[in-house]
């Protein structure tokens, strides 16, 4: 289940983060403002600007596969250099496409792999460990984090947009 939790809802996340970044800039072009305003915008002073929580939801995305099949040197390499829509959404995409290079089958062994950061100073969890407690929850936390700024700034976006389709049968 590692790739359905990871790349199937790491991608959709993306998608619909993509979906409400376009109703941003619909947002900022109706009301005659830059787009930027919003890209700009956070919820608290201490806390990540717009660009900074699209950022960290692809690095979480793309880094946490990477780290559970074992494959991070092919995982792409952004600088944090993005200041405009285009250049968030080229990002998003990149990972998408990235993401899309995966299979189950790259999860073999991810359950029991040590997974460490240079920032967790030697310490590891475990491939399940850090799938459960770290990259899920960190991808959701930046992606509703946009979604909030977004909302906050008077974006027509609701929960159906941050949920995206749903797989419905009948």
């Amino acid at each position: 289940m590692f790739y359905e939790l990871t790349v199937v809802q790491f991608s959709k996340a993306l998608n619909n983060l993509n979906a409400i970044l376009d109703k941003g800039a619909a947002y900022a072009e109706a009301k005659k403002f830059d787009v930027s305003v919003l890209l700009n915008s956070r919820l608290a002073p201490d806390q990540f600007n717009l660009i900074r929580q699209v950022q960290i939801a692809c690095d979480t995305a793309k880094l946490g596969v990477a780290r559970l099949t074992g494959k991070v040197e092919s995982a792409p390499v952004h600088a944090d250099t993005e200041t405009t829509l285009p250049e968030l959404k080229a990002r998003i995409q990149a990972v998408l496409d990235y993401l899309a290079g995966f299979k189950p089958e790259d999860f073999a062994g991810a359950a029991e792999r040590h997974i460490s950061q240079p920032r967790w100073e030697g310490k590891y969890l475990t491939g399940t460990e850090f799938a459960i407690q770290h990259a899920i929850p960190n991808i959701y936390f930046h992606v509703t984090t946009a979604y909030a700024i977004l909302r906050h700034n008077g974006v027509d976006v609701g929960k159906k947009d941050y949920l995206g389709s749903m797989p419905y049968k009948s």
